[in-house]
């Protein structure tokens, strides 16, 4: 016998359900027909809590740090177990349970064996060393086909002779191991390598590990005790004649076709306006019109030049020869350029080089790279990597053998008319030759000799 929900609502002399509950803050809802007609709600029960999902909260708050801290003990612990030991560790317990479980004792043999090595295997990683280690490079920076040699020099500060051991040197994608005998208290040990710099690149070798562990390759254990030092292998330049940049006209700069009231370069004469510095009137003149005469001049600016190289993929061969002379190109010149002492700024599409020496360049021409579509456009690549640089007086645009030669021109529109703008376009095996572009000179070299009896023709 349940009574209605009307028969509830008449039994409260205010009209109010004291089943219903309200609800802080929200809104009153009303009925369709009117504000004062009452909306039934069913009453929401209350969730009630689950005792599992405490308990399991509980013991992930004591749990998680505590496997945490576990986890960091370990790592160290586990780190010296190679890839050939985690697999051979597998294989032994694979084989043990499963010799157990379907009760055949060769098999249980069978995992037993690998396990036993392993085991084995720990003797060897116990000792330790009291080295001091250097790598000395000599020289530090060679040119591309130049012999470099590398020396690791050991030395034993200890109180006592070391035991043998052996020592790892990472050079560049290779690897140089050494057989280190004993050495006594305060003696030293010397070991020689070489470098391969048949190309241009930065070379790290190091840092200098010494490993122990077993002949079969199980356990490794490392100490690391010098850090990594660099040989820079420069790009194959070309010497060019000093002026061969066609940079500096004469002591006083670079004229150009805008007309200034004060400057170096005279222009013309003009009428006397209102606020003109007296100290460029021209008196003679002024004498024979019966009218105040001044000088104008053309605007001379300080030479400064710009290389443009881009080194995106999508502009040069497949082969990286290509590429590997559009550096050796652009560092001929700038090598130049910086011994001239003339301001130069090189960018690429991912590096602005250095330019305030000739091996400071040269170090970052070392890390140049083919990459893959930086920007857009070759015409967005200059704009974006030079908007922030110095206004140049001469611009030089480096790009490979698939650059089209409207982009050449799309590149010298962003400059002014005053700017003197040339394209180099390095096709490998390429003959010789030069190419006007709608105004601009773009040049096309196949080898590195072709350099600078191009730039003379041109520039």
């Amino acid at each position: 016998m349940s009574e209605t929900l009307e028969q509830r609502a008449a039994a409260a002399p205010d009209g109010s359900d004291p089943v219903r509950t309200a609800t802080v803050g929200a809104p009153a809802e009303t009925s369709p027909d009117g504000p004062d007609a009452h909306v039934d709600e069913a009453p929401v029960p209350a969730r009630r809590p689950n005792p599992f999902r405490g308990a399991l909260d509980g013991v992930g708050a004591v749990v998680v740090p505590w496997a945490r801290v576990a986890w960091t003990a370990a790592q160290p612990v586990l780190a010296v177990v190679s890839g050939l030991g985690w697999v051979v560790l597998a294989i032994g317990v694979i084989a043990t349970v499963a010799g157990f479980i379907l009760g055949w004792a060769e098999l249980v043999f069978l995992g037993f064996v690998p396990l036993a090595a392993l085991l084995a295997s720990v003797a060897y990683l116990f000792g330790r060393s009291t080295f001091r280690i250097s790598i000395h490079l000599n020289p530090s920076r060679v040119t591309v086909g130049e012999r470099a040699i590398g020396q690791v020099l050991i030395a034993n500060p200890g109180n006592r002779a070391t035991t043998p051991t052996r020592l790892e040197v990472p050079v560049g994608y290779g690897l140089a191991e050494f057989a280190i005998p004993a050495i006594p208290k305060d003696g030293e040990h010397e070991e020689l390598f070489a470098v391969p710099t048949n190309r241009r690149a930065v070379i790290p070798a190091g840092p200098a590990l010494s490993v122990r562990g077993d002949q079969l390759g199980l356990l490794r254990r490392e100490v690391r005790w010098t850090e990594p030092v660099e040989l820079f292998v420069h790009p194959e330049t070309t010497r060019l004649h000093p002026t061969a940049a066609g940079l500096i006209r004469d002591l006083e700069g670079l004229v150009t076709k805008t007309i200034t009231n004060n400057d170096i370069s005279f222009h013309a004469l003009r009428g006397y306006v209102a606020g003109d510095d007296r100290r460029y009137i021209h008196w003679k003149s002024s004498a024979k019109t019966g009218q105040l005469m001044v000088r104008q001049f053309e605007e001379t600016r300080r030479s400064q030049l710009t290389m443009v190289m881009t080194t995106d993929s999508r502009y040069y061969a497949e082969d990286e020869d290509e590429f590997e002379l559009a550096v050796s190109l652009t560092a001929s010149i700038a090598t130049q350029v910086i011994l001239d002492q003339v301001p130069i700024s090189v960018v690429t599409d991912r590096l602005a080089l250095r330019t305030h020496t000739v091996t400071s360049f040269l170090d970052d021409s070392c890390r140049l790279q083919l990459a893959e579509g930086t920007f857009d456009t070759p015409r967005t690549f200059a704009r974006e990597t030079t908007k922030r640089l110095p206004a140049p007086s001469v611009v030089i645009i480096v790009a490979g053998s698939r650059l089209e030669a409207q982009e050449y021109r799309g590149i010298q529109r962003l400059f002014g008319p005053d700017v003197n703008v040339f394209g180099i376009r390095v096709e490998r095996g390429a003959r010789a030759s030069i190419k006007d572009v709608a105004g601009m000179n773009v040049m096309t070299v196949g080898a590195l000799s072709d350099l600078a009896k191009v730039m003379s023709r041109a520039l």
